[in-house]
């Protein structure tokens, strides 16, 4: 058995188990050098030392490679690693037609039609190849995701056949759609293969097969002595014309079928014409004997014939005529045999005396069930649904009178038809994680295969959540082979992010609240330009095309604030408050200086820089320059000057001190002249001129005539030694 992981020619990489066939089994690969998933079918490892086998499977598959058709498998590669043989194809991804049947009966006729019309224009092909399918069946047709047909398994089947082993199981499959040459054992032909497709059309129409049974040999047997049951008792407006396709295609005799394909897919092509669908009935042309029934042996004659018998030996005597002696004695074996047979069907059938045992049809089919019963004698009554652990679904698990009791003859039978498994109610697991959900489902029993997850965007149901299920809660259902669909929220749709620019604020909330998003998502960013007016949106975050989630996405709308320059205005003249003033409405930063103007009055503004009439960037700093009136430094200045001057003699006498100014020129001038008696103070404030840059020295004499100096510059507190 090959391994997941294992790399068959270094270049395909086992990653899954497709499924397995009488002769191989089927992995998915993937095809590392064209990265793309193709399915590999490898031949089984019973097969993998019969030369026969291998040769065959070689040569059918490289004769497969021939068939290039959009309704055929394509064959990628051919090749052999480690004994192993296999054929690489296109994967498929989809259903076959069993599963299809399965789940969309009943099927639209034009459905019908059109996938009938796909299988004939493959098989139109391959027979134009001189390539028999010799096995068409539902499995072997494979239906994609866009309802494109795919014909799988051409030229495998010959290499099945023609070996020496019996396939139980994979006859019993085929053997449902196995033409009545075949069922002789003589060779397929190409109507064969139109035979197989008659009997697919009868089961797209019907939901079953034509002819079931207990065995392959059962079922075989009746394709060739049975008529075909009416697919009208199943649907009663079935059109005659289509039901008449089936009928040509599924003769009993090879002459009385569609010579071509082509030939059933043009009959098929105005099959749903209003002129034809109340046509005859069509019947075949040419009678086979193999069809016709055994009927039982009148009494009479076989009493007639024993008697004839009995006088043979009197005709012995006559030379003449040998001939009537000896085609006597040729017919007795061949009556002999009709009576055991017609004895033994009597025996077996009604149970004598107008008394019949019911068959066993147990796992039948109801089709086949009934059908049996018929054949006894017994009338098939009222079918019931029941629940069984151990007979599949749409067979019969028991009757009403028990198989083999004995009833009179057309007696009603009822028949009970399994529904599988005893059904649960379906649980509710609508608001649980998905992994939850499948967790508590596989717990009840429910296959994990058979659960699908499909994902929507939902308001009200959080992310992760289921939404809704299929089947709903409290349905009855048999947990192993019901498929559940789980719908979870893939959470609140996004929004579609469009281009704001151009919008207003309010414009683009508005937009994006009626849209889903909360106010609160937005944030708004205001910067100035040159280019996008006022007020209008010049940026946005997420871009353009990017999805916003409702209540999580975070939007930053860029506002324009309008152009960031100015022109500055003439403030000259104006006070320093409302220079100020004005540069603050402007959004500009005050910076004051101050000169001296013999034009422009004090405290009033003089100029600014940058200067009037200049373009300049809100925020930006505008020193405005102050008059502080006349500069008058060069004319001279008069301060006070504080003078102190005691006495502290040891003479009795008053003394009469007088203080002169010195200035620059060296001229004296008395400022002061006062009397000062002993141990007594004097202070005086005098008044002293002097110009800008200039120094003045005081000279404090006495009358002794004694000197005392101090430089003063401009004011000051002076004290006299």
């Amino acid at each position: 058995m090959i391994e997941i992981g294992k790399k068959l020619s270094g270049r395909y990489l086992i990653i899954g188990n497709i499924g397995s066939g009488g002769m191989a089994n089927v992995f998915l690969a993937q095809d590392l050098i064209l990265d793309r998933e193709v399915a590999i079918k490898i031949l089984r490892f019973d097969f993998q030392n019969d030369q026969d086998a291998i040769r065959r499977f070689q040569r059918e598959a490289l004769a497969s490679t021939e068939l290039v058709h959009p309704n055929i498998v394509t064959v990628y590669d051919v090749g052999e690693e480690d004994g192993m043989q296999y054929l690489v194809m296109e994967y498929v991804k989809g259903m076959d037609l069993k599963q299809y049947i399965k789940k969309n009966y009943p099927i639209p006729y034009l459905t019908v039609v059109e996938i009938m019309q796909q299988i004939l224009s493959a098989i139109a092909l391959a027979h134009q190849h001189r390539i028999i399918h010799r096995d068409l069946k539902p499995q072997n047709i494979l239906i994609n995701e866009d309802g494109v047909v795919k014909i799988a398994d051409f030229g495998i089947a010959i290499a099945l056949t023609e070996t020496s082993i019996t396939q139980t199981n994979t006859m019993l499959g085929s053997v449902h759609y196995l033409s009545p040459e075949q069922a002789r054992g003589s060779m397929a032909t190409n109507q064969s293969d139109i035979y197989a497709i008659g009997i697919i059309l009868y089961e797209m129409l019907t939901g079953r097969v034509p002819f079931d049974g207990e065995s392959a040999v059962t079922i075989a047997l009746k394709h060739f002595q049975e008529e075909m049951p009416s697919i009208r008792t199943f649907d009663h407006n079935l059109p005659q014309s289509l039901e008449n396709v089936v009928l040509h295609a599924t003769a009993k005799n090879p002459a009385d079928r569609y010579k071509t394909a082509d030939e059933m897919r043009e009959d098929l092509a105005t099959v749903l014409n209003p002129e034809r669908l109340n046509e005859p009935r069509w019947q075949p042309h040419v009678m086979d004997d193999a069809t016709k029934a055994l009927t039982p042996i009148p009494e009479e004659l076989i009493t007639k014939v024993e008697e004839k018998e009995e006088v043979a030996p009197v005709e012995e005597t006559k030379p003449e005529k040998p001939k009537k002696k000896k085609r006597k004695w040729w017919l007795l074996p061949i009556f002999l045999f009709l009576l055991l047979c017609g004895g033994l069907a009597y025996a077996f059938f009604s149970g004598g005396r107008g008394e019949v045992t019911v068959p066993d049809v147990s796992e039948m089919t109801v089709a086949a069930a009934k059908e049996k019963l018929q054949q006894v004698g017994l009338k098939p009554g009222k079918v019931e649904k029941i629940p069984s652990e151990t007979v599949e679904a749409d067979r019969v698990v028991k009757t009403d009178p028990a198989i083999g009791n004995v009833v009179k003859e057309n007696s009603e039978i009822t028949i009970y038809e399994s529904i599988g498994k005893e059904k649960i109610e379906m649980k509710d697991v609508t608001d649980e994680t998905y992994d939850d959900a499948l967790r508590a489902l596989k717990n009840l029993g429910f296959q994990e295969s058979n659960i699908s997850r499909k994902e929507e965007y939902s308001d009200d149901v959080a992310e992760g959540k289921i939404i809704s299920q299929d089947p709903a809660e409290g349905e009855k259902v048999s947990p192993e082979s019901q498929k559940v669909v789980l719908t979870v929220s893939r959470g609140v749709e996004p929004v579609n992010m469009v281009n704001y620019s151009g919008y207003t604020y309010n414009e683009a909330v508005n937009d994006l609240m009626e849209k889903g998003i909360k106010e609160s998502q937005i944030k708004k960013e205001e910067t100035y330009s040159d280019t996008t007016p006022e007020n209008q949106i010049i940026a946005q975050t997420p871009k353009e095309g990017a999805e916003a989630i409702p209540d999580k996405t975070q939007i930053t709308l860029t506002v324009s604030l309008g152009t960031d320059k100015i022109t500055l205005p003439d403030l000259a003249g104006k006070s320093d408050i409302d220079a100020k003033n004005t540069l603050k409405d402007y959004g500009l930063e005050y910076e004051a200086a101050e000169e001296f103007s013999d034009s422009v009055a004090k405290d009033q503004v003089i100029r600014t820089d940058p200067g009037a009439g200049q373009t300049v960037k809100i925020g930006n700093t505008v020193k405005v320059i102050i008059s502080k009136g006349p500069d008058k430094s060069d004319e001279p200045q008069t301060f006070k000057v504080n003078l102190t001057a005691s006495y502290t003699g040891s003479d009795s006498e008053n003394q009469q001190v007088k203080v002169y100014l010195t200035d620059e020129n060296g001229t004296k001038k008395e400022v002061a002249n006062f009397t000062l008696a002993p141990n007594d103070t004097h202070k005086e404030a005098i008044d002293v001129t002097v110009k800008k840059g200039e120094s003045a020295t005081f000279y404090f004499q006495r009358d002794d005539g004694n000197e005392n100096s101090l430089a003063v510059d401009k004011a000051g507190d002076i004290e006299v030694p």
